[in-house]
């Protein structure tokens, strides 16, 4: 594999790991840079290759947020044998995760092969881009008039975090974009900026290591050293621009809102909707 060829894969990854964490829509701007950018690979690889890649993004979640997410320690002092090997808050919070799963696993999983063959085009990803942005625009004017009721990931009922699983059943259409969904549901349902981010990123490891999961079994594990490769490179490439990401972002939302990245969408919805118009006139 040539240099440019790596050095292709590597952009892939950088986009990955910077639209999976902010509401942009990483499989819109993985469809929008295959247009740009093609691999030197078979259609049915890059089709698996833009879903299992955010295996990397996955893994930094992990790592930043070990500490609130791993539910099982061992502390000898505790009478009961469950307290004493597990973290009831942790582990009440993986319930949470789980059950704000399964909308998406029931809606979502039966129409998969359906939405891939209908809306992975161009004019479903900028159509969705622009809506979703002007969605963001009203729904932070309307927040700036409301309280939330919910702040902390120990506050969060199984109610809320159900509501909240709902919204990412949106994101089955490309350019919705999961985080921004979950994190728009997150707010209209009562909770706060930060704690919808923050549970949009614990969402994603139960919601993507599925789909992964799926696409791998889909394409088979024969894969070629120089698939192979770039798989993992891919996921490497994302894992560490993700790390940066969503520090950036959790940073980013402590003082502004997301009007700006509701901005970003419309504007990159006209001009890919421009582009692609234009294209087909010539």
């Amino acid at each position: 594999m040539d240099s440019i060829e790596i050095l292709k894969v590597i952009f892939l990854g950088i986009v990955e790991g910077i639209t999976e964490w902010l509401p942009i829509s990483s499989t819109g701007h993985l469809i929008l840079a295959d247009e740009c950018i093609r691999l030197d690979m078979s259609d049915a690889f890059m089709q698996m290759f833009n879903v299992v890649i955010q295996l990397g993004a996955i893994l930094a979640v992990v790592v930043l947020y070990w500490g609130k997410l791993w539910p099982f320690w061992v502390h000898r002092e505790e009478k009961s044998l469950l307290d004493r090997y597990v973290d009831r808050e942790k582990m009440t919070l993986w319930f949470k995760i789980l059950f704000a799963c399964v909308p998406t696993i029931l809606i979502a999983l039966p129409f998969n092969d359906l939405i891939e063959e209908k809306l992975m085009n161009y004019v479903v990803v900028a159509l969705m881009l622009i809506l979703y942005g002007v969605f963001f625009l009203l729904i932070e004017n309307y927040n700036k008039r409301r309280t939330p009721h919910t702040r902390t990931l120990e506050e969060l009922s199984f109610r809320t975090a159900f509501l909240i699983g709902i919204f990412q059943v949106l994101a089955v259409i490309p350019g919705t974009s999961r985080s921004g969904a979950t994190i728009i549901g997150g707010i209209l349902v009562g909770a706060s900026r930060t704690l919808a981010a923050e549970f949009t990123f614990f969402l994603a490891i139960p919601t993507m290591f599925g789909a992964s999961l799926l696409k791998l079994v889909k394409f088979g594990l024969d894969f070629t050293g120089a698939e192979l490769f770039v798989l993992l490179l891919g996921m490497l490439t994302a894992f560490v621009v993700s790390i940066l990401a969503i520090r950036f972002l959790m940073n980013y939302i402590k003082k502004h809102d997301f009007k700006v990245f509701g901005w970003y969408r419309i504007v990159l919805g006209i001009l890919v909707l421009g582009y692609f118009i234009g294209k087909t006139m010539l």
